[in-house]
């Protein structure tokens, strides 16, 4: 297999364990964030376990001349094409009451959830138009179905995924371009650590009491709609664990 897909946010979570699982399949891949020597050894571990072919690009898609001055020095001899974008990065900052909210945490979702998937979807989707083919999965969130207490901002950049996911669809139709958006509930990634800005304990118990989505199956539905006949595409998935039922529902064994 010759495909290509790149994701974003690679270093960890969700878009590392795509990385694993895609490199499995035999695909090339282009993973980009922001540690350095996080991408560098999973390249590595990738080119080893799997001989398959790995560009780095280390950025940061808060920049719209990052994204398009580091995605221009793809090799196009070894990726001529784009099969697959997974637009996964994205985060957290705090959690409290709109009024208590810090404006560089809103800024910090804002530009990495919002902008940031549009400077990487804009230079993509015009590769993806020129070769006539593609498929751009986002990442959105059930608080992008749902809004919960003390999200307010957070939820609100995931809703824009979810709008900014189907206006793609539409805008992309002539093109041959699949565009899906996959919603996943509580999943058990660096996300409550970010959130909550490196506290451990804050951290730990957003998972108490429930086994939580894992990265692995969030790489799993990517794959499976990343895989279907050219002919179908899923526009929309939400996923959760068992215990959970949607943004604010969520079902706890007590200790």
């Amino acid at each position: 297999m010759d495909k290509v897909v790149l994701i974003t946010g690679a270093s960890s979570g969700i878009g590392r364990s795509a990385a694993y699982l895609f490199a499995s399949k035999g695909y090339r891949l282009i993973l980009t964030g922001r540690r350095q020597d996080r991408l560098m050894g999973i390249a590595e571990e990738l080119e080893t376990q799997y001989q398959t072919i790995v560009q780095i690009l280390c950025l940061d898609i808060r920049s719209a001349d990052e994204v398009r001055q580091r995605f221009a020095e793809i090799d196009l001899n070894r990726f001529p094409t784009i099969d697959v974008l997974i637009n996964n990065a994205g985060l957290a900052a705090g959690f409290g009451p709109i009024d208590e909210g810090k404006l560089d945490d809103w800024d910090l979702m804002i530009d990495t959830n919002v902008k940031g998937l549009l400077y990487v979807t804009k230079e993509i989707s015009l590769r993806m138009k020129n070769q006539g083919f593609g498929h751009i999965i986002n990442i959105g969130s059930t608080a992008g179905k749902e809004v919960y207490p003390n999200g307010n901002v957070y939820c609100a950049t995931k809703h824009a995924v979810d709008a900014l996911n189907q206006s793609m669809r539409i805008d992309l139709l002539p093109y041959g371009i699949k565009v899906t958006a996959i919603h996943p509930g509580a999943c058990e990634t660096e996300f409550a650590l970010v959130r909550f800005k490196g506290d451990t304990e804050k951290a730990k118990a957003v998972y108490d009491g429930f086994t939580p989505l894992y990265p692995d199956d969030i790489a799993q539905t990517i794959l499976y709609v990343a895989e279907l006949p050219p002919n179908v595409c899923i526009n929309d998935l939400t996923m959760t664990c068992l215990s959970q039922a949607n943004a604010n529902h969520m079902l706890r064994k007590k200790s």
